[in-house]
């Protein structure tokens, strides 16, 4: 592949909800382009973008891609996208590189819940769009129905460039409103092309003029050619356009047949005309010179010194490990050294590659805005900036969906769960949504993703790729112990077996602390002593060890004040070990007359759906016993819902909530604090941790 200029390259995201059909629009611009010699479906398996055995196996996207074409001599860099929500952190990433969007609505499906969060997307990274329609030519589709649905939602920003022709329920092709041309399809492929004149489509002319008024907008000289009826030039039509676009003041609809390539050979000859090469969204790529502290942003100037930013791992045990990076400013070079000022560590760039889809086509050189991959590199991880060791700049890392769906994962095979350990660890190099975290409390260890789907395929990659195997499980909730009422109990440590014995004796008092945040309070009121002072650290320890695992249900023991009041000891058979071996027998029998209780997490969650599923959702909270503490507007259709839940309720509330929205609920949440349980939650958790053995907790 050539190596292209600044200005002549183009890196547009394909965005959409799931199953809209991106994939397959990139399939045939492929083909249009050359670069395929057939068209294949997304069901057959093979399409370019989509090369991933599980993407294969599962007919859906798993993962971003890039696919780069040359298109009038311009490389377009097109980025592929999931449209299922388990897999926006790969969303996430293709944005933070992307100078341009095109999002994708199956005509036959209309406006969905991902259409309208790719239009949050953009509008909250300042990406221009262009909305393409799909399925045009089906008798059952009405574009025009669309259109009216998004300038609801959007304004006369949304502006339609085509508009389908049909004959009765047959499509003919299609008129063009910018050019006025109308473009009908004949029998080998082709269009044939002739003006159409104003005043003979009402809609049409509504939407021209719409566009001229848009047109004129963007300067004073074109505002009065505009109120003098003085007709644009096309060039002067064009630099308005792609203006207006740059600064999301026009998205333009374009719409397309599936059985003819009229839609995507003209989308991408539009992407090429109407969007500006990398360097008009602002404030993309932000961040400091490490050496002054001084504030920096990507410029897309060759003449300045490289730099990259990488937004994108690969680490296929087949592809092998690739860093995919967006060069930012200068010229990235083959058989060059780097510096990754976020590691402190100087990289060597060997090869340099353009991937598409799977294929690697070797490049000697990069230029500023332009999207290629490194291979091999030893610490360089997503989200690290690459620059000249004398001036090294670190940009602001991409912002990424936090994950808050989790699991326990068992391994099949005993002895596996380093294999495991350090799958998980290059599957986390790929994937910033997935985590593992090591329960130590639980003894358990738990995977945290996007959604159910999404902790399945990791699954499902551990196998195929890693061979090794790990069954996904509810996890056990983090319940704690502590105690109502105030106790004196006694406890007593006596043993005697021949020479010398052991001897320990103490009175002690337990009550509540009042503070749920640390296990213990130790205290000491012993008077002519009946203990000596030696002997407390030693009863601290036996309180210490004795809170790790209580006696109601072998939970850690929290909000306890422990005091020490009376006690005996022998002179000779008295020992540390003996006094807090009596330390536990008093806690063990204290607690146990205290009225213990069990103490649950509870987590405060932040709940954000559409207005008319409020009702659905608060009615969810209120069976998993949350309390709802209030409801606010956010002035875009939505309810934020704040509750306390426990956190034995959440488990798999992400897959209720798509169900119960459609998609179209988030939620987050963070631990609050703990609460007494209920009596039937308590009776219930007691009795199931009573019929389990210490090894299989």
């Amino acid at each position: 592949m050539n190596v292209y200029a600044t200005e002549s390259i183009r890196n547009v995201v394909l965005l959409g909800h799931g199953g809209c059909g991106k994939t397959s629009l990139i399939e045939s611009m492929a083909f249009t382009t050359g670069i395929i010699k057939r068209v294949r479906t997304v069901t057959e398996g093979g399409t370019v973008s989509d090369y991933d055995k599980e993407e294969v196996k599962r007919k859906f996207s798993i993962q971003s891609s890039v696919i780069p074409l040359e298109v009038d001599g311009v490389k377009v860099n097109l980025l592929d996208t999931p449209g299922f929500f388990d897999f926006s952190g790969e969303v996430y990433e293709a944005l933070s590189v992307a100078d341009g969007a095109i999002i994708v609505i199956n005509g036959k499906s209309g406006v969905e819940v991902g259409t309208r969060k790719s239009f949050d997307f953009c509008a909250k990274r300042g990406i221009p769009v262009i909305v393409y329609i799909t399925c045009v030519e089906d008798e059952h589709v009405d574009a025009s129905a669309i259109i009216d649905e998004l300038r609801e939602s959007y304004g006369n920003k949304i502006v339609p460039f085509h508009m389908p022709m049909k004959e009765g329920t047959e499509f003919k092709g299609f008129i063009n409103a910018a050019k006025m041309l109308e473009c009908r399809l004949q029998p080998n492929g082709t269009y044939y092309e002739k003006e159409v004149e104003e005043g003979v489509n009402d809609e049409l002319d509504e939407y021209r003029q719409q566009l001229m008024e848009g047109v004129a907008e963007t300067s004073e000289e074109l505002m009065e050619k505009f109120f003098a009826e003085e007709p644009f030039t096309e060039e002067e039509i064009k630099t308005a356009i792609v203006s207006s676009i740059a600064k999301r003041d026009l998205m333009p609809v374009i719409c397309g047949a599936i059985n003819t390539d009229y839609g995507a050979n003209i989308l991408l000859h539009d992407m090429v005309k109407y969007f500006s090469a990398p360097g008009m969204v602002t404030d993309q790529f932000v961040g400091i010179k490490v050496k002054t502290d001084e504030p920096v942003s990507a410029s897309y100037d060759v003449s300045q010194p490289v730099s990259a930013y990488v937004f994108k791992t690969i680490a296929d045990p087949f592809v092998g490990r690739f860093s995919l990076v967006k060069v930012t400013d200068g010229i990235l070079k083959a058989d060059s050294a780097v510096y990754n000022a976020n590691k402190d560590a100087e990289e060597r760039i060997g090869k340099l590659y353009v991937l598409r889809g799977k294929e690697q086509i070797e490049v000697n050189a990069l230029y500023a805005g332009d999207i290629g991959a490194i291979a091999k590199l030893s610490v360089t991880k997503t989200g690290d900036t690459l620059s000249p060791k004398a001036n090294p700049i670190i940009f602001e890392k991409a912002e990424m969906p936090e994950p808050y769906t989790f699991v326990r994962y068992i391994a099949k095979t005993k002895g596996d769960e380093d294999k495991i350990s350090a799958a998980l660890k290059k599957l986390m190099d790929e994937d910033l949504t997935l985590k593992e975290v090591n329960d130590k409390a639980n003894r358990q260890m738990l995977l945290y993703g996007l959604g159910d789907q999404h902790l399945e395929i990791v699954k499902s990659k551990l196998a195929d790729r890693y061979k090794v195997e790990i069954e996904l499980v509810k996890p056990k909730v983090a319940f704690k112990e502590t105690i109502r009422s105030k106790v004196e109990v006694r406890g007593k440590y006596k043993k005697q077996s021949g020479g010398h014995g052991q001897y320990g004796d103490v009175l002690m008092e337990f009550e509540p602390s009042g503070d749920l945040e640390i296990p213990y309070v130790f205290d000491e009121k012993i008077f002519g002593g009946a203990v000596p002072k030696n002997y407390f650290p030693a009863v601290e320890k036996g309180i210490a060890e004795s809170c790790l695992k209580g006696p109601l249900a072998g939970y850690p023991v929290v909000g306890i004040k422990a005091t020490l009041t009376d006690g005996s000891y022998h002179p000779v058979d008295s020992s540390e070990m003996a006094f807090k071996m009596a330390a536990i027998t008093a806690f063990k029998n204290g607690v146990m007359d205290a009225k213990p209780v069990l103490l649950e997490p509870i987590v405060s969650m932040k709940v954000i759906v559409p207005d008319k599923y409020t009702g659905d959702v608060m009615g969810d909270l209120n069976k998993r016993r949350g309390r709802v503490l209030g409801m606010n507007p956010d002035h875009a259709g939505n309810t934020i819902i704040e509750a306390d839940v426990p956190q034995l309720e959440i488990y798999g509330y992400s897959t209720t909530l798509r169900s119960m929205t459609g998609g179209s609920g988030d939620f987050s949440y963070e631990f609050a604090r703990y609460e007494q349980a209920p009596n039937d939650i308590q009776a219930k958790e007691i009795e199931a941790r009573a019929s389990k053995l210490d090894t299989t907790e």
